[in-house]
């Protein structure tokens, strides 16, 4: 039971950040279109509790895809609750994007994480 609770709060906690994600007019639709299929795909890879967990290959196809400076600049503290910009860059690493120190993704900058 209480897993149910928490995948509920999972969920409740990843539609809230595509809402708010998606309400940032200011950002390309290009952009706007990855962040469903990233937060389907990796999520399990990314939030903020639990262990560090390798992303999959479905994951790592989807974050090759991505506009990445686009995508940090909708990372908000809100968001930063949700995920782990620790995991996100070790993610993003372990896909084989190149993650250049000092890069900033919401408040972090690759070289703090």
């Amino acid at each position: 039971m209480a897993i149910a609770n928490i995948k509920c709060l999972v969920l409740a906690m990843l539609m809230a950040t595509i809402i708010l994600i998606s309400g940032n007019h200011q950002v390309s639709a290009q952009c706007q279109a990855s962040i469903p299929s990233l937060a389907s795909q990796c999520l399990s890879s990314v939030k903020r509790f639990g262990p560090k967990i390798p992303p999959s290959a479905e994951c790592c196809a989807v974050v090759k895809g991505v506009d990445i400076p686009c995508v940090c600049k909708l990372v908000t503290r809100i968001i930063e609750f949700i995920i782990s910009m620790e995991k996100v860059v070790y993610v993003g690493r372990s896909c084989g994007l190149t993650i250049q120190p000092g890069t900033i993704c919401g408040s972090k900058s690759a070289n703090s994480v």
